[in-house]
């Protein structure tokens, strides 16, 4: 009787401390989707290969959303972070004004910023923080290829701007002539000035095809928040 109950205790002790191990392991494996299911901030992880004609904002939003869908993410509503320009009498958009009100995550549940102003003021945006919708790291300046330039027709507050020049690429639908304002996701440039680490105004582009984004270190990628 008495080795009965011992053994019958081993048994029940074993099965306990496996099914312990086994909820660690579950939980483990879990974390990974957990924070992607919070993420409301990416990087793009291809561009739309149309250089800077996206279609204009709604076909920008599309790619957005449409990486996030690809990618398994909760559903949300997500918006690219682009400015346009008041042409041919439409109103300027800011962009800004397109993403909500915060507080947005990475792949990985990082704080990038609280709010509006904090992400305009001083956000988390870095080479490691700003992942693209898979997680991913995006290449920086010295790695081959840079891909750090990041469309989005801003100034620094997140604000179209008033210019003669084109700085949108014909409000995302060019291919061909025209430039548009890029920032570094790294912070990184040719000059160590306030510009070179913006990360949403460096400077503009050379053109806006594919080959011109390419040759001053982009890539046609975006920034995507999604609205809470």
């Amino acid at each position: 009787m008495k080795n009965s109950m011992k053994w019958s205790l081993i048994a029940a002790v074993a099965l306990l401390c496996l099914s312990s191990s086994a909820m660690a392991q579950a939980k483990k494996k879990n974390q990974p989707a957990a924070a992607q299911n919070e993420m409301t901030f990416f990087i793009t992880s291809t561009g739309t290969g149309k250089g800077a004609n996206l279609g204009g904002l709604p076909g920008a939003d599309q790619h957005c959303h449409a990486l996030a869908k690809a990618a398994n993410l909760k559903y949300r509503t997500w918006r690219a972070y682009l400015s346009t320009t008041a042409l041919a009498g439409a109103s300027a958009v800011n962009a800004r004004d397109r993403i909500g009100s915060g507080p947005w995550h990475n792949a990985k549940g990082v704080l990038i910023a609280r709010d509006i102003d904090e992400l305009h003021a001083s956000n988390n945006i870095s080479k490691d923080t700003a992942l693209t919708e898979k997680s991913e790291i995006v290449n920086g300046r010295g790695d081959t290829p840079n891909r750090h330039d990041i469309l989005t027709g801003s100034q620094p507050d997140g604000r179209a701007l008033r210019s003669d020049q084109d700085t949108t690429c014909g409000n995302w639908t060019r291919s061909e002539s025209g430039s548009a304002i890029v920032g570094h996701h790294d912070r990184k440039g040719l000059s160590d000035d306030d510009a070179a680490r913006s990360w949403n105004s460096s400077h503009p582009s050379k053109g806006c095809s594919q080959e011109a984004l390419r040759s001053t270190g982009g890539d046609g990628l975006l920034y995507c928040f999604a609205i809470r």
